[in-house]
C-alpha cells in the first residue's frame, strides 16, 4: 500500500493548496484529494476499516449492495484481503462500473433492482449465511472510524487549522466521520458546511424537521448522494456543532463545479464531490459571509470525495441532464 502504514488499506492522500480556486474565491482552498484513493473515493477509508476488521475475526466473505463507490472500495479491500467479494448492483449502474468490480477487483456481481433499496434487500438476504459480512454503504460504526482519518491526515498536512471544511453528504458516512475527526483533532469551532443536491437532501429535510425524515425518492442526477434516509448518528452529530450548515444546491451547480474542476486541476470527479465543490465555485460560502452565518474566511478545506462514476462520456450525459 502506498500509504505509509502498511496495515491501512487506503492511502495517505495529498492535500493541496489550489491556486485557480484560490485565486478566484478570494481565499486559500486547499484540497484533500480522495479522488485518487485506488478504488476512486474516500469510501476505501471506511469500508477498508470495516473489512479489515471482519478479516480478523474470521470473516470468509463480502456482501455489497451498492451502484458504485462503496460496492468498488469493498471489492478492492476484500481482493487486498484475500476475501471473496458479492457486489449486488441496482439496473441503474453504468455497465464500466460493473465491469472494473470484476476485472480489476475479481468480485462476482450480480445485478438486481432498479434501485439500492431493491438491491440492498437482495444482499441482506444473501449475506444471511455464516461468516458472511454485509457491508452497508454508509451506516457502521467502523466505517466512520475509517472515515475519520481524512481529518486526521489533512489536520497535518495544512499549514494551518482551516475557517471552514466542506463536504458532500449522501446516506452521511463521510459526514459522521468528518465531524468526529474535527473533534478528535480539536477543531470544534471550525465551521462545517455540509452539501446536497436537490432530490438528494436527506440530512437538510432531516435537520429541517428535526427528525429522520425519508425522502419519496432520489430525483438528483448526484447518485451517489442517493440515500432516502440519512444516518442517525448524522442527526447527534450535526447538533453537536454551533457552527454546522446544511446547504442544498441544484443538480446544474454540482454539474458545472465538476467541469470547472476538471478545466482546473484535470480531475473528473462526479457530481456527488461537485456538490463540495459548489461551495467555492457556486459562491455559498460568500453567500454564508454576506448573510452574517459565517465569519472571515481566509482558509477553506474541500474534501474532494471522488467519484468512480466519472468519465467523459458520462461528463457529456450529465450536461444534458441539467442543460449546461
Amino acid at each position: 500500500m502506498e500509504s505509509g502504514d502498511k496495515d491501512l488499506l487506503h492511502m495517505v492522500t495529498p492535500t493541496i493548496r489550489s491556486i485557480p480556486m484560490s485565486k478566484m474565491a478570494g481565499y486559500n482552498v486547499y484540497l484533500k484529494l480522495d479522488n485518487l484513493q485506488i478504488p476512486g473515493s474516500f469510501k476505501i477509508r471506511g469500508i477498508g476499516n470495516l473489512v479489515k476488521k471482519a478479516s480478523e475475526v474470521g470473516c470468509k466473505k463480502i456482501i455489497c449492495a451498492s451502484g458504485g463507490n462503496a460496492g468498488l472500495a469493498a471489492a478492492y479491500a476484500a481482493k487486498s484481503l484475500g476475501i471473496p467479494a458479492t457486489i449486488v448492483l441496482p439496473q441503474s449502474t453504468p455497465t464500466f462500473v460493473a465491469d472494473k468490480l470484476r476485472d480489476e477487483f475479481g468480485a462476482e456481481v450480480e445485478i438486481v433492482g432498479n434501485i439500492w433499496d431493491e438491491s440492498n434487500k437482495y444482499a441482506l438476504e444473501l449475506a444471511k449465511g455464516s461468516d458472511c459480512l454485509y457491508v452497508h454503504p454508509f451506516d457502521h460504526p467502523d466505517t466512520w472510524e475509517g472515515h475519520m482519518t481524512v481529518i486526521e491526515e489533512a489536520s497535518k498536512q495544512l499549514p494551518c487549522q482551516p475557517d471552514v471544511v466542506v463536504v458532500s453528504v449522501g446516506g452521511g458516512g463521510l459526514l459522521n466521520g468528518v465531524l468526529m475527526g474535527m473533534k478528535k483533532v480539536g477543531w470544534e469551532d471550525v465551521a462545517c458546511i455540509a452539501m446536497e443536491t436537490v432530490g438528494a437532501n436527506c440530512l437538510n429535510a432531516s435537520l429541517t424537521a428535526g427528525k429522520l425524515v425519508t425522502i419519496p425518492d432520489i430525483t438528483s442526477v448526484a447518485k451517489s448522494l442517493g440515500a432516502l434516509t440519512v444516518s442517525t448518528k448524522s442527526l447527534e452529530l450535526c447538533k453537536q456543532f454551533k457552527n454546522f450548515h446544511s446547504i442544498v444546491i441544484e443538480d446544474k451547480d454540482a454539474v458545472s463545479s465538476c467541469l470547472k474542476f476538471a478545466d482546473d486541476h484535470r480531475f473528473l470527479v462526479e457530481p456527488a464531490c461537485g456538490a463540495s465543490l459548489a461551495a467555492v465555485y457556486s459562491s455559498v460560502i460568500q453567500t454564508l459571509q454576506s448573510s452574517g452565518k459565517l465569519d472571515t474566511v481566509n482558509n477553506v478545506l474541500v474534501i474532494v470525495c471522488g467519484g468512480s462514476s466519472a468519465s467523459l462520456k458520462q461528463m457529456e450525459v450529465w450536461k444534458q441532464l441539467v442543460d449546461l
